[in-house]
């Protein structure tokens, strides 16, 4: 049996030291990528050089948010910001080409989920699946749950799929978020085997607590033996919130993990 690579996602993992110091961390604690949220504050050459260093993959990044202080969780979605939102996607995909990133996850931000931000939502997509795609990079797009953010506008596995499908864009996948799918949803094994032919990417983290993958109300090592046996490939996304006071003292999953060769 293979064994699982994990992805640690340095946008909640290791946060406090500086992103170059995150992606050594990550080598360090035995993670096989990294990932990570918005790193545009630090150079692109310091994370590319950090990225050498280590031998590391940078899987993806995120376009940013916009005003979080002032409610905005993405600007995908939002009509009357095309320019907002087109301008970070250019930018997320130009710092992902400089680091040798796969992926960019385009945020489709909180919405009335009316039929002009659907169709707005679209026409950016469309624009982001053309500019990744002159840099052979991916377009994520991730349903992320109504508890933790009210309003975004996309939540669901199946809504995401139908977009997918209508686009007919190679380059666009879904990233199948285990936390935010079980909270809306459940049915997680059959519908990431429903799925698979379009998922670009694999995030987990307890339920409901968003921590160590190690506790909660999903048994990962079973889930990750059937997402093996439906054959994905690729890194997992470690994208938790450490329980304790640091990420180290929380790892005893990921040991756990790297000492069963039958995963």
């Amino acid at each position: 049996m293979r064994r699982t690579i994990f992805s640690a996602n340095l946008g909640f993992l290791f946060p406090d030291r500086p992103l170059v110091a995150r992606i050594h961390a990550a080598a360090e604690a035995g993670f096989g990528a990294v990932e990570c949220h918005y790193p545009y504050d630090t150079p692109s050459h310091e994370v590319k050089a950090a990225l050498a260093e280590t031998g590391l993959t940078m899987l993806g990044l995120n376009t940013v948010p916009g005003d979080l202080s002032a409610g905005d969780f993405g600007l995908a979605a939002l009509p009357g910001r095309e320019t907002q939102a087109r301008a970070a996607i250019d930018q997320a995909v130009a710092y992902g080409a400089e680091i040798g990133a796969l992926n960019v996850h385009v945020m489709a931000g909180k919405t009335n989920g009316g039929a002009e931000a659907e169709a707005t939502y679209r026409e950016n997509l469309s624009f982001a699946c053309d500019v990744a795609a002159a840099q052979g990079m991916n377009v994520l797009i991730e349903p992320i749950n109504q508890r933790d953010v009210p309003g975004y506008h996309l939540s669901l596995v199946e809504p995401a799929a139908a977009l997918i499908d209508n686009l007919a864009r190679d380059n666009l996948k879904l990233m199948f978020d285990c936390y935010h799918t079980q909270i809306m949803q459940g049915d997680l094994t059959e519908r990431l085997r429903r799925h698979m032919p379009i998922i670009g990417h694999i995030q987990i983290a307890a339920v409901p607590d968003r921590g160590e993958p190690g506790g909660g109300e999903l048994h990962y090592p079973n889930l990750i033996a059937a997402i093996h046996d439906m054959g994905f490939t690729g890194p997992i996304g470690a994208e938790y919130k450490p329980r304790g006071a640091s990420t180290e003292e929380g790892l005893g999953w990921l040991s756990a993990f790297n000492r069963d060769k039958s995963q």
